[in-house]
């Protein structure tokens, strides 16, 4: 069978890292003083959430490249915006760098990732992405009930 890519190995990085600015500038519009004490009764604050993000995207590319299977470990240790957006800055340099030496053959190898979720590599490099959104738009929403116009989702 002979197939021909849709999306290319650096058009993928591309739009994840679309995705990272993005949430970047929506971690940016949110008030310190909400960042960690408001959220809708039953959800997490969207300081946790970004907590969890950073808890994922560079510790899963990195057991993908090096081929290690650790378990997930969320710590919320940063607790201001300032600490957030500096290891978001930071991981989105380690992401470039952890990008550069994936494979474009392994994507369709099955990785366990963090030990639980064993999948094609493609598939959970699309959760990544796809947790991120979703993660984002919780933000979007918090920020809109807070009065605040959250940044053009299409300005990536």
């Amino acid at each position: 069978m002979n197939t021909v890519a849709v999306i290319t190995k650096e058009e993928l990085l591309k739009h994840w890292l679309g995705h990272r600015n993005l949430t970047r500038r929506t971690i940016e519009k949110f008030p310190e003083a909400e960042l960690f004490t408001y959220a809708v009764p039953g959800m997490r604050t969207f300081g946790e959430l970004a907590n969890e993000l950073i808890s994922i995207a560079v510790p899963g590319l990195t057991g993908i490249v090096n081929r290690q299977v650790e378990a997930y470990a969320e710590a919320n240790k940063y607790t201001s915006k300032a600490a957030i957006l500096e290891v978001w800055d930071q991981h989105t340099e380690e992401l470039k760098h952890l990008w550069a030496q994936l494979k474009e053959e392994n994507f369709h190898e099955t990785f366990n990732l963090f030990g639980q979720y064993e999948f094609p590599v493609i598939e959970n490099i699309l959760y990544f992405i796809d947790n991120e959104i979703h993660h984002r738009a919780q933000g979007y929403v918090y920020l809109r009930s807070l009065g605040i116009e959250p940044p053009f989702f299409w300005e990536r």
